[in-house]
């Protein structure tokens, strides 16, 4: 699966993750970092991203639009960079069986 890291979350985590998440991007990387939230779901579904984001509009919106994009919500408010990567580590396998449920359009993870 492809993320699109949102601009609430370290652009490190691209390098970090590749080995996991191959083609994985970051909105400041494809120059989206100040761009709405309508031009980042426009962006994730139209290139094969699940956007990973900190943020609830993401959810509201693929609750209202559906998926694609499908959108992995992480709840945990401020940490840190290792400790984001270590959450995306850690729930690989639910993120990979994410990827594959035709009527699931978001992941929270907490």
């Amino acid at each position: 699966m492809k993320l699109l890291f949102d601009q609430n979350l370290s652009p490190q985590l691209v390098e970090h993750l590749s080995d996991l998440y191959p083609g994985s991007e970051h909105v400041y990387r494809v120059g989206l970092d100040r761009a709405p939230d309508t031009e980042l779901w426009d962006y994730a579904r139209q290139n094969g991203f699940a956007l990973v984001t900190q943020d609830a509009d993401f959810s509201e919106r693929s609750y209202r639009l559906g998926h694609p994009p499908k959108v992995i919500w992480i709840r945990l408010g401020n940490c840190s960079t290792a400790r984001m990567e270590s959450i995306l580590r850690s729930r690989h396998p639910a993120i990979a069986s994410f990827e594959h449920e035709a009527a699931a359009n978001i992941l929270t993870l907490l």
